[in-house]
């Protein structure tokens, strides 16, 4: 066992190996090691592996290692010590303060510097702008491609919804649709004599609504005029079921049916909005309607039926 042949202050190496330690470790890894060996065999410890010999070689190693971890210590600030000097006795003259701290040497020879390291830095800032410049342009490049890409995607559409049109035009020839007009074989006549309106698209568009073609806002608005008056009818009709006096029972029934009818009159709004988004025509638009109004508006178109 190495502690039965230590020779005290002989070894450092020997001193780490008895403390089960290597050379580098903390001092918390020392004392942690000799607390844990003193256990064991210290002779007043009461273990089974007490030894008196053993545990005098463990002390003089730890006494070792602790010297040798405090000569290495003082060492290394000595060292730290030997550095600072050189760094506190920089030049602290005024001419070494100017020219921004560029450039070592005399007077004369840091402006020399001083001057080149103007140059090289005006030419960096040359090229970082002609490099910001070009990477602008290239961006607006970019963004003109993306605008080219946007319009000929325009202009697919557009002649996408002209050769539809005139396919219906030619699906309708060929069933016939033309073969009554007035004016068969004879050349179109202008619908309009206003100037600013493309006679071509103008007779399109006529040709398109004489055929029941209409436009979505028309086919929205018709919805909700037949849509409101479905449900006025409706909830009269309810109103006229429900008959009279208005017992407790019959008062909870209209209480839901209007629960019903004012959800209903939500979407109807919700869908007036929609309608108010695509109308092309300003008066066109439409207000929303109040369930409060039409409830009471029902009451009284009932009280009127039943006198």
């Amino acid at each position: 066992r190495m502690l039965s042949g230590y020779k005290p202050k002989s070894n450092i190496k020997d001193s780490y190996k008895i403390l089960e330690l290597e050379e580098g470790c903390s001092l918390d890894d020392i004392r942690n090691s000799y607390r844990n060996l003193a256990k064991r065999y210290h002779p007043d410890s009461g273990s089974a592996t007490a030894d008196s010999e053993a545990f005098m070689k463990v002390e003089e190693a730890y006494r070792v290692v602790l010297s040798d971890v405090a000569t290495k210590k003082k060492s290394n600030e000595n060292n730290e010590e030997e550095e600072d000097p050189f760094k506190s006795k920089a030049p602290q003259h005024r001419h070494y303060l100017s020219f921004e701290g560029v450039g070592f040497g005399t007077p004369s020879q840091r402006e020399k510097q001083y001057m080149q390291f103007r140059v090289d830095r005006a030419t960096e800032q040359v090229l970082e702008y002609w490099k910001q410049r070009l990477e602008s342009q290239y961006t607006m490049t970019d963004l003109m491609k993306a605008k080219d890409v946007r319009q000929s995607k325009k202009v697919k559409i557009t002649q996408a919804v002209e050769r539809l049109v005139e396919d219906l035009i030619q699906e309708s020839m060929a069933k016939g649709d033309f073969d009554n007009l007035s004016g068969k074989g004879k050349p179109l006549q202008k619908f309009s004599d206003c100037p600013h309106i493309d006679p071509m698209t103008h007779n399109l568009n006529r040709i398109l609504i004489d055929n029941g073609y209409q436009p979505e806002w028309i086919l929205m608005q018709k919805e909700i005029r037949e849509t409101i008056e479905q449900l006025r009818k409706s909830i009269v009709a309810s109103r006229s079921e429900l008959g009279g006096p208005m017992t407790p029972y019959r008062q909870k029934q209209w209480n839901r049916i209007c629960e019903q009818f004012i959800e209903d009159i939500r979407k109807l709004n919700k869908r007036i909005d929609n309608f108010n988004l695509v109308v092309p025509i300003l008066s066109r638009q439409m207000v929303h309607f109040s369930a409060d109004k039409e409830i009471v508006r029902a009451q009284k178109t009932y009280e009127a039926l039943m006198e």
